[in-house]
Formats: structure tokens, C-alpha cells, sequence
């Protein structure tokens, strides 16, 4: 089985260095049908999840947007194995930068910053393409048990430069701090549940549930700023890595640090339902985002 995995992500390298990029991703389409229209893994939940965050939408538009959310992360699978083939000439062909003068910005002040992020778009690809265009940047990930494949993985996903801290490892917060006195970008997903005694209770789309507080402990330690960052594929076929400015992070610190860690961990969630809503379907509606906290 080992052999069998490796032989398979050699393959699926290979030939993604030979596809056109749009057929390359589409060359996944396979994968999205067996998953949403014949087994219809998680559709249950995707529904639910719509229904929460969309309750005003009809059944037509809300089985469209889960579909085309399956499908999107398929094509992301197939441009997966692309990465290790990227560089300059592919991102001046498939990538546009939006807002790519606040990193500019917030380097130049030199405290490092936080990327505040989430599973929409072709995150790897977007996070490779940023490493590519010249800022060094780590992205806190959990990490797989079996370190052959761990290392088979990651040697794609980080193949143009992003390097990974290990999401539970004892160091972490070391880490995190050592990688910003770089001056380099950190990146928080922070679209995903997260129960005690990681987590706190806030709201996402006007529902409870928990949310990592891991970032505004770093944000009231540091003081580096947070850009917001997603991608999305765009009409014109290509990739677009967006920045936002930096939130006014100030506007939400009290004089107790628990107010404050939850006003800013609140702030977060606003922000990523803001950018959800402007691409309901490529954000990865198969989480459980609203378990019970």
C-alpha cells in the first residue's frame, strides 16, 4: 500500500506538469460526482450548513451552491499535484494579486504579520503562489501520524517555499513568535470548529458555536497586524490570491484580556463570513462548523 501511494502521487505529479491548468483541475470532475451526486457523502450536512448561514435561499439555489462547493474542492485535488511544477512564468499567466501592496505595507513595519484565513479557494496553490512572490510565510497545520506519508505530503504542499508548524506540537507558540521576528506572514485558518479548551463560544453567520482563540492571543502579544487573505477562481479562469488591510485590531481591546480575546476572535468570524459571502461556492461547506460548544 505504501509503494502503491507513493507511485500514485509520482503519477499524479508527472502528469499535472504536462495538463493545461483549467483541464488539469476539470480532469478532476470525477471525483466531485462520485462524492455529491452518487454517494452523496455529507450532503445532509452541507444542507444543514446552508440552511444556516443562507435560510432566505430556495432549495434550487441551495443544492447549487453545495454542489458547486463539492466540485470546486475536486478541482482543487487535481491542482494539487501541480504545485512542485509552479513558478514565475505559471503565476504571471494564472495567478492575480489583489491587494498585494498590504503586505508590502506590513512588512515594511517589520513586526512580521498574521494571515487570517480560510478553506475557500485553492488555499495551497494560493499559499505557494504567495511564498512565490517573494514573502516567506508558515501555515499551522495538523499534521499525519505516519511520517512517510506526512513527509510525501508536505513535500507537495510546501514544494515553492511555505513551511508548516505543526498545529500540536509542544513548541508552537515558539515558533509562531520565531517566525514573525522574521518578518515573515503566519497563517490562522480559522473557519473550522474548535471545542475546549482551544476554542471559545462566538457566533458564525449569527449561530453559536467555537472558535480557535489561538490568534488573538498572538495578536495581544505581538501586536503584528492581521490581513485578512483569501483566493478564489475568478470568471477569467485564473487564480486570485486577495489581501485585505489590516483589521483595526485596537478597536477591540479592553481592559480585561478574556473581553478581549473574544472580541477579537469575534471580529475574525465577521470577517471570514464576509468573505464567504461573496463565494458561498467554493468555501468547503462538508465541515461540521456548528457543533455545539
Amino acid at each position: 500500500m505504501r509503494l502503491l501511494i507513493k507511485y500514485f502521487v509520482k503519477f499524479m505529479v508527472f502528469i499535472s506538469g504536462l495538463l493545461p491548468r483549467q483541464v488539469l483541475r476539470k480532469s478532476a470532475a470525477w471525483l466531485g460526482f462520485l462524492w455529491y451526486d452518487l454517494f452523496g457523502f455529507r450532503k445532509k450536512i452541507i444542507n444543514g450548513n446552508l440552511e444556516i448561514a443562507f435560510p432566505e435561499w430556495d432549495e434550487k439555489r441551495k443544492h447549487q451552491v453545495g454542489r458547486d462547493s463539492v466540485y470546486n474542492l475536486a478541482y482543487n485535488f487535481g491542482e494539487f499535484f501541480h504545485i512542485p511544477h509552479m513558478n514565475g512564468q505559471w503565476l504571471k499567466e494564472h495567478v492575480v494579486f489583489e491587494g498585494w501592496e498590504n503586505v508590502e505595507q506590513a512588512r515594511a513595519a517589520g513586526k512580521g504579520m498574521f494571515f487570517l484565513s480560510l478553506h475557500l479557494g485553492n488555499a495551497d496553490v494560493a499559499t505557494n503562489s504567495i511564498a512565490l512572490n517573494g514573502q516567506e510565510l508558515y501555515l499551522i497545520s495538523k499534521r499525519f501520524k505516519t511520517k512517510w506519508f506526512d513527509d510525501l505530503w508536505f513535500s507537495i504542499r510546501g514544494a515553492k517555499g511555505v513551511k508548516y508548524i505543526d498545529a500540536h506540537a509542544a513548541n508552537n507558540a515558539f515558533e509562531i513568535l520565531k517566525a514573525l521576528k522574521k518578518n515573515a506572514a503566519v497563517v490562522f485558518v480559522l473557519d473550522q470548529y474548535m471545542g475546549k479548551p482551544f476554542g471559545i463560544a462566538s457566533t458564525f453567520f449569527g449561530k453559536r458555536t467555537g472558535t480557535a482563540y489561538g490568534l488573538a492571543l498572538f495578536v495581544q502579544k505581538s501586536k503584528a497586524p492581521v490581513l485578512p487573505v483569501y483566493t478564489f477562481e475568478g470568471k477569467d479562469k485564473k487564480l486570485h490570491v486577495v489581501v485585505e488591510p489590516a483589521i483595526d485590531t485596537s478597536r477591540y481591546v479592553t481592559e480585561d484580556k478574556d473581553e478581549t480575546t473574544l472580541n477579537l476572535t469575534q471580529s475574525f468570524n465577521d470577517k471570514l463570513e464576509e468573505i464567504v459571502r461573496k463565494h458561498p461556492e467554493q468555501w468547503m461547506w462538508v465541515h461540521r462548523r456548528w457543533k455545539d460548544f
